[in-house]
């Protein structure tokens, strides 16, 4: 890579006698537009070249630098070790309110309906919102999922203090053998429904 440079050669009235000040404009390559400067001193030899010029630019490289540490700083260390989870936003569930599924035709897909057990918690949750918590929480959440442990007195007046935002905006739910069962029964029917289908 070849780099076009201007010079410019003068007498400079701020440096001494037989001093030369040499202006060097990088017009190509990655410093384009930086000015290099070279003082030459004319003593008793005529011949500049054997004057090694004195280059007042820094360098375009990066120079290598020595840390010495003379203490430990505990916050830097606790912080690269701790946990780097982004935090999650309080009830951000609440902006998806208003927004449905639709086909290829456009048309939107008939709301769903959650077991009774499913309660809300938190300021104006509605049941829609609270599809979009419990998804959500079973796609994206590596704990169990158990919804809100709080008193909903106290999850409804400071939400911003109780609330747990790993967990879906419902009250704790407790699944009982009988809640079991019948879901194994519904799995079992619809499972022998697919299998008669399947047959004919």
């Amino acid at each position: 890579m070849s780099i076009t440079i201007e010079k410019t050669k003068y007498e400079c009235a701020a440096l001494p006698k037989r001093w030369q000040r040499e202006d060097m404009l990088r017009k190509t390559g990655i410093s384009v537009g930086k000015v290099d400067v070279m003082y030459y001193s004319r003593g008793v030899r005529n011949d500049a070249s054997l004057v090694p010029p004195i280059r007042q630019t820094a360098s375009i490289f990066k120079q290598p630098v020595t840390v010495y540490k003379t203490q430990e700083s505990k916050v830097k260390s606790d912080y690269k070790n701790g946990n780097q989870e982004k935090p999650k936003q309080l009830i951000w569930e609440k902006r998806l309110e208003g927004l449905r599924a639709c086909d290829l035709d456009g048309t939107e897909f008939e709301a769903m309906e959650l077991p009774k057990g499913l309660k809300p918690v938190g300021p104006n949750v509605s049941e829609e919102t609270i599809i979009q918590s419990v998804a959500t929480a079973l796609h994206v959440s590596t704990q169990p999922v158990t919804g809100q442990t709080g008193p909903k007195a106290a999850l409804e007046k400071n939400p911003g203090v109780f609330l747990d935002p790993k967990q879906p905006l419902v009250q704790a739910v407790n699944i009982s053998d009988e809640d079991i069962k019948r879901q194994e029964d519904r799995v079992a029917f619809a499972r022998k429904k697919l299998q008669e289908a399947l047959k004919s």
